[in-house]
């Protein structure tokens, strides 16, 4: 190969390497339409690696035939202390006291035409309000 040809072959070369490199480097511009984020779960996790919050599509169980939307938002010890709960029958939220509590909550909660909220705190005493 002469000199020439190997100038030429170079040329092309770095051309198509402009070529490649120009189209990487363009700018990228937002969608007119976001796009739709699709699962059956999602995870948020902290700097650690720890889930924090979770939205899940839970199957149906003893307690609730029909599938179940759950929103979880838990603490940095790993304990779920808000839940937001739907499905078809009952729907509710929950709040629970800190981690190495276990009877302070708050339960607010429709089950077919009844709504109730149940209070309780870590010493037993509990209230049930419901509509008169």
């Amino acid at each position: 190969m002469t000199t020439r040809a190997l100038y030429v072959l170079t040329a092309v070369n770095l051309a198509g390497l402009a070529l490649a490199l120009g189209q990487q480097l363009r700018p990228v511009f937002a969608a007119d339409e976001p796009p739709i984020l699709r699962g059956r779960g999602l995870q948020i996790v902290d700097s650690e690696g720890r889930v924090r919050a979770s939205i899940s599509v839970l199957p149906p169980s003893a307690d609730e035939p029909c599938d179940t939307v759950l929103l979880r938002l838990i603490t940095e010890r790993g304990r779920p202390t808000v839940k937001i709960g739907a499905s078809e029958p009952t729907s509710g939220l929950s709040f629970a006291g800190p981690t190495g509590t276990k009877d302070s909550y708050l339960i607010l909660q429709t089950k077919g035409t009844t709504s109730s909220l149940r209070l309780r705190n870590e010493d037993g005493r509990e209230e049930l309000l419901t509509p008169k």
